[in-house]
């Protein structure tokens, strides 16, 4: 099965260019909001985490959106949202980001490329096995701009948002394509 939509990358421009936008826009955003965010205190359990974790996932599902529009072009973009992290946030930021989607992109990569699964499977796989790996780079590289970005609960946390977020489009799609299946109209 390939990364693509059943149709050509760029056959229906407006979706790409939307889908695009909307994860060129936030890579650099969550990636800014780590430098400012306050760390929590969760109740009872006494962990500081950083709430930013827990939305990082939108980020890993919009690229599989993405890249199901533009094909690899996906890697173009995420060069511009490293480069728009750059700017905002600086450096080290940027490449800390740009090495964690670099691995998690190879993961999703072999999911998409090499599993004939129906696209919510894909979806839910890819993120459950480059939700770890993104997430322990990220937070790695982290921890040398920012002191305690590199902890259990950040860890824990973002994976757990990640697959929330990844949870929540698996059911959508999945109930979109039975939907479909059925012929019945939104």
């Amino acid at each position: 099965m390939s990364t693509y939509a059943d149709s050509p990358p760029f056959s229906r421009p407006a979706r790409a260019a939307l889908v695009t936008l909307i994860y060129v826009a936030l890579i650099p955003f969550i990636n800014w909001s780590f430098t400012w965010a306050p760390m929590v205190e969760l109740p009872l359990l006494g962990w500081l985490f950083n709430p930013v974790t827990v939305v990082t996932g939108l980020v890993l599902v919009a690229r599989d959106f993405a890249q199901r529009e533009i094909g690899h072009w996906v890697l173009l973009a995420m060069a511009v949202a490293l480069g728009l992290t750059w700017a905002t946030s600086g450096g080290e930021l940027a490449l800390a980001s740009g090495v964690a989607f670099a691995v998690s992109e190879l993961v999703d990569w072999a999911v998409y490329t090499f599993t004939s699964l129906k696209l919510s499977t894909r979806v839910l796989l890819s993120s459950a096995l480059a939700a770890p790996v993104d997430t322990t780079v990220f937070l790695l590289g982290a921890e040398a701009i920012r002191d305690g970005m590199f902890t259990l609960p950040n860890i824990v946390l973002s994976i757990v948002g990640k697959m929330i977020g990844a949870l929540v489009i698996w059911w959508l799609i999945r109930r979109t394509m039975e939907r479909d299946s059925l012929g019945e109209t939104p």
